[in-house]
């Protein structure tokens, strides 16, 4: 009888060790000394669709709006554009004449561009809008000049 009283004790002891230990392990071990904030998020530049044709002198409307994956109150964006054929100006919708190549704050999400064909050829711009962690988008433009 002693003995079995024993073994009773002996089980129960090493199941309440296992029990503590294992408790002991996932509230210790499973944490982690920081919380982790995500201060990257994705984005992406959504535009509406615009004209394929300008004339020389025209200026075309760019609607653009800032789709951010995720808020994060430090996180600055940027834009710039570069024009590898033709010739013209883009404007802010601030009234910023931007230079190519030349990186201006973007201080709103939803934004107008205005391109103005300054030759008689087919135009096309490429938009970057990057933020302040290096992630860049794209987004680009083609005209066609109309001679009508």
């Amino acid at each position: 009888m002693k003995n079995r009283v024993n073994y009773k004790f002996s089980v129960n002891y090493y199941l309440w060790i296992v029990l503590f230990t294992a408790v002991f392990s996932l509230i210790f071990i499973g944490c982690k000394d920081k919380l982790e904030i995500q201060y990257v998020y994705g984005f992406e530049l959504k535009t509406m669709p615009v004209p394929k044709k300008i004339k020389l002198g025209e200026t075309i409307e760019i609607r653009c709006e800032l789709i951010r994956e995720g808020k994060y109150d430090k996180a600055k964006y940027y834009i710039r554009y570069f024009q590898p054929d033709g010739s013209g100006e883009l404007m802010m919708d601030d009234g910023t004449l931007f230079q190519p190549n030349d990186l201006y704050p973007l201080s709103k999400e939803s934004f107008r561009l205005y391109y103005t064909s300054r030759s008689a050829e087919s135009h096309v711009i490429d938009v970057y809008v990057q933020d302040n962690f290096g992630n860049v988008v794209q987004s680009s433009f083609s005209f066609s000049h109309d001679s009508d």
